[in-house]
């Protein structure tokens, strides 16, 4: 009962439970109403005990002896706000803008019930949390039918052997650039101690380009093929900036105050979710301590600032060693946007030491050289694996010898600009935009649907027209592979790879060859699920396929993502995976197999049975210890 499929407890409990413990309360019941005397017989009495104790047992060890389940009833609607001084819809959870902070453990299940109160069908993903065998619960298009508005469905997944700072978001319709998005922190188990000392406090950070058109509207001009342009801002948990210049900022917008104790060190969680911007994070006077981004810790280093692309999560610690005449800017500045429109997007918070003597003034601390991209690229090469430090396991995140490992299958994926394909703007990765079919590529593997998908995605780029298509890699099961990624256009593109955490090896201006291996890093790179490719040039990863299902990789930057930039691996056990979760009994059915769907008001509402947990499993108990005294009075 330890497993995953908590969400069977209720009707586990339902058939097995009640009808033992329903035996003995009639018959003894209706012995009390018609008041026999004679007892109940000694060997029903005794089947009756033995198997309440067999069950009881079982059912006490899934409350406290397994892992954890924590439970979620989020609403997911539209809400009113102004974050850039502009009254705009946006998609909130449970009424709040950015959603709330998934906080949980290593190896916790979480139950997570989603009423979508959009307009329009809805999936949240969960960038980063690899789903073990699990793809069922992933929420993309691939993978699941998406919810229906006015629907809800329970998301059923385990943060198995995982630590570290994410983020969810809806994946579906360009609906990330109106919000819906919210922080996911995994806490190390206790057993395994941090390679820092313990922070006073913990921060998440959300930064975002933000544009005044709503997604609906963001969505037709690319389509159109219109360019997003510059953002009309930069938020910081949802909220404007701090009116640092009165030319610039208008008055009467809600900023972030990050109230700070002097002398204590804080955990500060970056995550870049917005739609297509990097932005370069710094807070005046106070250095960086880089620790961990997305579930890897990392040689402590410090930074003065940090460019954080477009889906990318990182944790630094700071320090609050300055005197406090003043508070102290925050800041997101975006990088590599050509517009003149660009300098009015700064995202500005502000750093309030409790014993601070005023408000912050004066200039912001100074950009890098936002033309030259070598500064943002010599830094992301900095970033080092730390392989001494445990992180979901005990053992060293070192004792991974990835350099060491033969590559079964190289595919070098070249990414070009949108363009026209049959009369409609599309992009494309080695000359194929992705088609989303009605049925989700899981469903139709699971019923073995034929013409949904193909399995021939190429491993380079073809000499032919570019074309919509639905062709998936057939990845080898346990292969280890070298993926490298060509970015031919001229700005800069983020891909995140559902699943799994790839090694990021090499990144260089111009053409990859296969010279360029030469200059890999195999020793310690860093693990990570998102990572940037400049304009004009290529990033090599490699990642150890041992996660079956169908995952994701695609564009994080939401124009490129939209108009097709992304293709699906099919890792498939060819033998029989029983470790692999099964289709699970709510999944919502859609395309061919919509003849299996069952009306909404017929299926089981989990986010209220599954709160039984061990408060319900006590009740159980009590009720069975009951039954067992009136067998013996």
């Amino acid at each position: 009962m330890s497993t995953i499929h908590m969400r069977l407890l209720c009707s586990f409990i339902t058939s097995l439970y009640l009808p033992i413990l329903t035996y003995p309360l009639i018959f003894l019941f209706s012995n009390s109403i018609l008041k026999r005397k004679r007892r109940m017989p000694l060997i029903p009495k005794l089947w009756v005990i033995i198997n309440l104790s067999i069950q009881l047992l079982g059912l006490l060890r899934s409350c406290y002896g397994g892992d954890p389940y924590v439970f979620f009833d989020w609403r997911v609607s539209y809400i009113t706000a102004n974050p850039l001084g502009t009254k705009q819809q946006v998609i909130a959870v449970n009424g709040q803008f950015p959603g709330p902070i998934l906080n949980v453990t290593t190896n916790w299940n979480v139950v997570i019930n989603v009423r979508n109160d959009l307009d329009e069908p809805l999936l949240l993903t969960w960038a980063g949390v690899q789903q073990r065998k699990n793809s069922w619960q992933d929420g993309v298009s691939g993978t699941n039918c998406p919810i229906p508005a006015g629907w809800n469905w329970t998301y059923n997944f385990q943060v198995k052997d995982q630590i570290g700072s994410f983020f969810y978001f809806p994946s579906l319709n360009f609906q990330r650039a109106a919000g819906g998005y919210g922080g996911i922190t995994i806490n190390n188990r206790d057993i395994i101690p941090i390679p820092f000392g313990t922070p006073d406090g913990d921060i998440t950070l959300l930064i975002s380009d933000w544009y005044t058109k709503s997604h609906k509207e963001l969505r037709k001009d690319l389509e159109k093929g219109h360019d997003l342009g510059a953002p009309d801002g930069v938020l910081f948990n949802g909220l404007g900036p701090f009116r640092y210049d009165a030319n610039l900022v208008p008055e009467n917008i809600n900023f972030l105050s990050v109230n700070v104790e002097p002398g204590k060190t804080y955990r500060v969680r970056v995550s870049n979710v917005g739609i297509s911007t990097s932005l370069n994070f710094r807070i005046q006077n106070h250095n960086l301590v880089l620790v961990e981004t997305e579930g890897s810790y990392t040689i402590q280093q410090k930074y003065t600032d940090m460019d954080i692309h477009v889906g990318q999560s990182y944790s630094f610690l700071v320090t609050m060693d300055q005197d406090a005449s003043t508070d102290y800017y925050i800041v997101a500045s975006p990088r590599f946007v050509n517009s003149s429109s660009g300098g009015k997007a700064v995202g500005v918070a502000v750093l309030h030491y409790s014993n601070s003597q005023g408000p912050v003034s004066g200039p912001l601390p100074d950009l890098p050289n936002d033309i030259d991209p070598s500064y943002s690229m010599n830094q992301a090469k900095s970033i080092r694996w730390n392989l001494t430090a445990s992180a979901a396991r005990p053992n060293p995140q070192g004792s991974f010898r990835y350099g060491q490992i033969t590559v079964t299958d190289v595919y070098v994926l070249v990414s070009k600009p949108a363009e026209l394909i049959n009369g409609e703007w599309h992009t494309t990765l080695n000359g194929l935009s992705y088609f989303a079919p009605s049925t989700p590529l899981k469903l139709a593997q699971q019923y073995n649907v034929s013409g949904v998908y193909k399995l021939d995605f190429p491993s380079r780029p073809m000499n032919r027209p570019s074309r919509l298509d639905t062709s998936l890699i057939n990845a080898t099961y346990k292969g280890f592979v070298e993926i490298i990624l060509q970015n031919s256009g001229t700005t800069l593109q983020t891909y995140h790879l559902d699943g799994y955490a790839f090694f990021v090896v090499g990144m260089d201006n111009g053409m990859w060859t296969e010279s360029s291996r030469s200059i890999y890093n195999k020793d310690d790179a860093v693990a990570r699920c998102t990572t940037q490719v400049f304009p004009g040039a290529w990033t090599a990863i490699m990642v150890s396929l041992d996660n079956s299902g169908i995952w994701n990789l695609r564009a994080e930057n939401l124009n490129s993502w939209y108009l097709g930039q992304e293709v699906y691996l099919s890792v498939l056990n060819p033998e029989k995976d029983d470790t692999e979760d099964p289709l699970p009994d709510n999944t919502i059915f859609c395309g061919l197999l919509s003849s299996l769907q069952r009306d909404q008001s017929q299926r089981i509402d989990f986010s209220g049975t599954q709160r039984l947990g061990c408060r319900s499993c006590t009740t159980l108990v009590a009720l069975a210890l009951t039954v067992i005294s009136l067998l013996f009075r």
